[in-house]
């Protein structure tokens, strides 16, 4: 598994505005929308494609397309949903798939509500969105379901990660197996506390997206 902290000034600066406690949902809505963006920028990175040739004003010119079949993205229910339009955004043709985990507060385990994917992947990119990488129990399985069902790989985008987090995924998908696995995230920050929640991180993101149920 690799794990990418991306390394860039606006990604900094928008990171640091959800983290404060100051800033309210809607502004936290638009800098979540722009970052996952920037985020989706490097995880397209190893996206495959192929060549053609198109014709400009001057001369034919050789180029590429990404190519098929479209890749998945998978929101986790329900904070994911706020970085859904910030990824479709640099892949328009991409088909949408949902998973929906929650996690008991006490025994910090998530378990599956709900999901709506395709049952062959077989070539098929992905990309997870979900806000924070935790304890990484709900990745674990997210990724597990994707792998299961063919996907060539599984990007999971994220605006911030936890050392456990990250450890329990490498332990759990190493040397890209059964299938090539990688971390995005804007931050990786230094622990979680008693109660599963990343330190210093920005809070419950699903709560700050959308307010509290």
């Amino acid at each position: 598994m690799q794990t990418l902290v991306a390394d860039h000034p606006l990604v900094a600066h928008k990171l640091t505005a959800l983290r404060d406690a100051r800033t309210e949902t809607p502004t936290f809505r638009g800098l979540a929308d722009e970052l996952v963006t920037l985020l989706a920028y490097e995880a397209t990175r190893y996206m495959k494609t192929e060549p053609v040739q198109v014709q400009t004003p001057v001369a034919p010119a050789a180029g590429v397309k990404l190519a098929r079949p479209n890749p998945l993205v998978v929101p986790v229910l329900r904070a994911g949903i706020g970085m859904l339009d910030g990824m479709i955004r640099l892949l328009p043709s991409a088909d949408v798939g949902f998973v929906g985990l929650a996690r008991d507060e006490e025994t910090l385990v998530a378990t599956t509500y709900a999901a709506r994917l395709p049952a062959d992947l077989t070539g098929r990119d992905a990309f997870v969105l979900d806000p924070m990488l935790a304890t990484g129990g709900t990745l674990e399985t997210v990724v597990g379901m994707l792998a299961e069902r063919g996907a060539a790989a599984v990007t999971a985008i994220c605006l911030l990660a936890a050392p456990e987090g990250v450890a329990r995924l490498e332990a759990a998908f190493p040397a890209d197996e059964p299938v090539p696995v990688r971390v995005v995230t804007a931050g990786l920050d230094e622990r979680l506390n008693e109660r599963g929640y990343i330190v210093p991180g920005l809070g419950d993101a699903g709560d700050r997206l959308f307010g509290e149920i």
